[in-house]
């Protein structure tokens, strides 16, 4: 990479879950500092401790004491200086006293000025909690500011922090805040903030852990942000419980980096959240742009300064459109195939129809669609004799192609037309006065046109409708015939890309009891792609590789991903395939087949915006009348 991390629309988080000593500022303050100072290499644009980290969360009545309370001040004080040298801004725990009431508050340093500080809301009073004992909530606040060193600090939950730049805003929640029905942080997302933090004390019970992270992961998908959660270790009493140190950075309903836990050992995650790609969906939810805060904020400048790293620090999966891990690509599958039969079934059932007629190839795509729409007539008790599967050899046609169409159509007892087509075109092309000799566009565009039409031809004889099976990669890419194999009544493929349609299929082999099925699925899996439009090569090779052509689907289906899905230019989509590719392909590869993509993918707009009716999949779909409106004559 040659630009930093800021100019791509990163800002770096460090969460810390610290060694510490209960009711002791100093050895405290000593560790956080120590944790600063080693971690400072890495150029984080914040740094978030536990709440009251400063004293420790387990005081109990010690937090009455005016011994603590001066030990506390003098440690701000501390960390207050300390952080001249840094341009990173600090957010620690402590307890600080207003209008005679202790309140339990998360301080905002940077740069040798205390910013602001946020008292908690929510003060937890149940089960083995009993926080009122000691502190007072924001609610019961007079004070708009607080006096340290006869400095007002300005002082409450109401208080946004602003860049001066107004680039980026963030807020500050502690520990049960989160938890409430109405969380403060619900505000602070709609009044702008993009970075929630989250000062914590969460001890640890059987199946905590697991609610606690899924509340951090759904709260950051709610708000669409990153919610960055700190929580103390276990050097906090444990009398009656127990903490884990549990710190975790969450963007949008996904968990970036999480710390060790039950750690007696200082733990710190680190990850670089996407700012571009947060505003990008804010500014894409009509919920979110039409929802107000509550309450009105008070806002904070600080200094959002450059940093130099040159690495993003995160992880991007080569396959986005695949599940990330193994245990959830079975439900995955198994969703996306009842989404697609469930589709179809309702379309056939409207309109009355007992018969689907689709062109078997002996490929993936057609191959999937077999499967759903199999699928679509079970559930609706069909026949699958409906089912009329057409295999139309041409002039490129395999063996191996053709052999797979028959055997996959006997496998799922649907019934088989083997129609020929290269007669038929050959007549074509003396109607047009074409050199069949000459293998342009022209000999391949005919070929896809003359089997659709004997598809769309084969619907009206039989009162039903055609299947299309081209998948969103292709539809992208605008890598089909427009009229031909462009054209269906219904498309159960256009909301899957390739990467995916092919880990379908390799799941369904596994998922199916029929060894004869299992043979003739791995072998379409590993037939390389090729529309098989020109005449085969020396020994019946094909001459024809879709990805030799226009590039490989892993790397286009990436780019698709991150254009469509969050609006990434050029310079950040390279940037992050650089990471995910790693070893797979050179920049210089990616960079070649990129433009390839962006070339295709703005020239053929004309045909998405006529694509037949298509259940959408994911996140990702590219239908005119849902998801991607885009003039045809853009750039």
């Amino acid at each position: 990479m040659s630009k930093n991390i800021n100019s791509l629309g990163y800002c770096r988080i460090i969460s810390v879950a610290p060694k510490m000593k209960i009711a002791d500022p100093d050895f405290n303050t000593f560790v956080m500092t120590d944790i600063i100072s080693k971690i400072d290499n890495l150029s984080p644009h914040f740094i978030l401790f536990p709440e009251l980290s400063v004293t420790a969360y387990t005081c109990a009545d010690l937090f009455f004491s005016e011994r603590l309370s001066n030990l506390t001040m003098q440690s701000i004080a501390k960390l207050k200086n300390f952080s001249t040298k840094f341009s990173t801004v600090f957010i620690i725990g402590a307890p600080l006293s207003s209008n005679g009431k202790l309140f339990n508050c998360a301080i905002v340093i940077q740069s040798g000025k205390i910013l602001g500080i946020v008292p908690k809301s929510y003060i937890c009073n149940s089960a083995e909690y009993y926080e009122e004992r000691w502190f007072s909530s924001e609610f019961d606040r007079v004070s708009d500011k607080i006096t340290i060193e006869n400095e007002a600090i300005p002082f409450g939950a109401d208080l946004i922090f602003e860049s001066f730049d107004g680039k980026l805003r963030f807020g500050i929640e502690i520990c049960e805040d989160l938890w409430a029905i109405t969380p403060p942080s619900n505000d602070l997302a709609l009044a702008g903030a993009e970075i929630l933090f989250n000062l914590s004390a969460s001890n640890e019970y059987l199946g905590k852990y697991k609610y606690r992270k899924e509340l951090v992961q759904n709260h950051s998908a709610k708000t669409l942000s990153a919610y960055v959660y700190s929580s103390s270790g276990p050097w906090e009493s444990t009398a009656d419980t127990l903490f884990s140190g549990n710190c975790m950075i969450a963007e949008n309903g996904k968990i970036l980096t999480e710390t060790k836990r039950f750690s007696f050992e200082s733990e710190y995650c680190v990850a670089d959240v996407d700012l571009q790609m947060l505003r990008h969906d804010r500014q894409r939810n009509n919920s979110f742009g039409g929802s107000q805060p509550s309450i009105n904020f008070r806002t904070i400048n600080f200094d959002w300064q450059e940093c130099d790293a040159q690495t993003i620090l995160r992880q991007y999966s080569p396959t986005p459109f695949v599940p990330e891990f193994e245990g959830e690509r079975s439900s995955v599958c198994d969703e996306i195939l009842q989404i697609q039969s469930t589709a179809l079934a309702r379309r056939l059932l409207q309109i009355k129809s007992k018969t689907a007629i689709i062109g078997l190839s002996g490929g993936l795509d057609s191959t999937l669609a077999l499967i759903a729409t199999a699928m679509a007539f079970d559930k609706i008790e069909l026949d699958r004799k409906g089912i009329i599967a057409i295999t139309m050899p041409g002039m490129g046609t395999s063996e191996a192609t053709k052999s797979n169409a028959i055997k996959l159509a006997e496998s799922f007892e649907c019934t088989l037309k083997i129609i020929d087509i290269k007669a038929s075109v050959l007549q074509h092309f003396q109607d047009i006065s074409h050199d069949a000799n000459v293998h342009d566009v022209t000999f391949e565009n005919a070929q896809a046109r003359q089997r659709t039409m004997i598809l769309m031809d084969m619907a009206n004889k039989m009162n039903g409708i055609v299947i299309g099976t081209g998948d969103l990669s292709e539809i992208a890419l605008g890598w089909n015939t427009f009229n031909a194999d462009h054209m269906s009544m219904y498309n159960v493929n256009s909301g899957i890309p390739k990467t995916l349609v092919k880990y379908i299929i390799n799941w369904y082999v596994n998922s199916s009891i029929q060894n004869n099925l299992q043979i003739v699925l791995k072998d379409i899996i590993n037939t390389p792609i090729s529309p098989e439009l020109l005449p085969l090569g020396e020994g019946n090779t094909l001459s024809q590789e879709t990805e030799k052509i226009i590039g490989p689907y892993v790397l286009h289906d990436f780019f698709i991903y991150y254009t469509v899905r969050f609006g990434f230019e050029k310079s950040k989509i390279m940037a992050i395939a650089e990471i995910a590719f790693s070893g797979l392909f050179s920049n210089e590869e990616v960079e070649k087949w990129y433009l390839v993509f962006f070339d295709r993918f703005y020239k053929n707009q004309f045909k998405r915006n006529v694509v037949p009716d298509g259940v959408k999949i994911g996140s990702v779909n590219l239908s005119p009348r849902a998801d991607w409106r885009m003039p045809s004559d853009a750039l």
